[in-house]
């Protein structure tokens, strides 16, 4: 009781390890957010549409003249209808949190827009989080051009039906 009124963490608890969502790996820009949905492609799961574009070569250095990042850079669009703000801030924070532990370090360069359903705030924390890096799995292997193994693809696309 004294350790909580004096703001300090009991022995007990054990370091959490900081887990970093840095401004280089997040799309910021309107025109980011554009240029992924109007020129990019689609992957749909139960909770979520994934936008994903692959940034090009040229894009080596940005404006202000700083090297561009390496690998996926990711952005969120939660929309009005999906609730009041605390619900949509519920939906972003989530969300955040499952490309913290999900985001692959290298890879390819592409920006990647996540647009959750509204199925997405009730959704169990495991099924969003393997949702999220089922779809990057199926981002780094279409823009890659590698056959990705056979489990992965059978877990990110469902068969088709005759």
């Amino acid at each position: 009781m004294a350790d909580a009124a004096l703001g300090t963490r009991p022995d007990t608890m054990p370091a959490k390890k900081a887990a970093r969502f840095p401004r280089t790996a997040r799309l910021l820009r309107h025109a980011d957010f554009e240029r992924v949905y109007k020129q990019g492609r689609r992957h749909f799961s139960a909770s979520m549409t994934v936008f994903y574009w692959p940034r090009p070569k040229a894009d080596a250095k940005t404006q202000t003249g700083v090297p561009a990042p390496q690998g996926i850079r990711v952005g969120f669009t939660v929309g009005r209808v999906l609730g009041g703000a605390v619900q949509r801030n519920r939906i972003r924070r989530r969300l955040r949190e499952t490309v913290r532990m999900s985001r692959p370090v290298g890879g390819v360069a592409a920006d990647v827009v996540i647009n959750p359903k509204k199925s997405s705030l009730t959704a169990d924390f495991a099924d969003v989080l393997s949702e999220v890096r089922r779809a990057f799995a199926v981002i780094e292997q279409k823009l890659s051009g590698k056959v990705a193994p056979a489990a992965e693809l059978k877990s990110a696309r469902p068969e088709a039906e005759n």
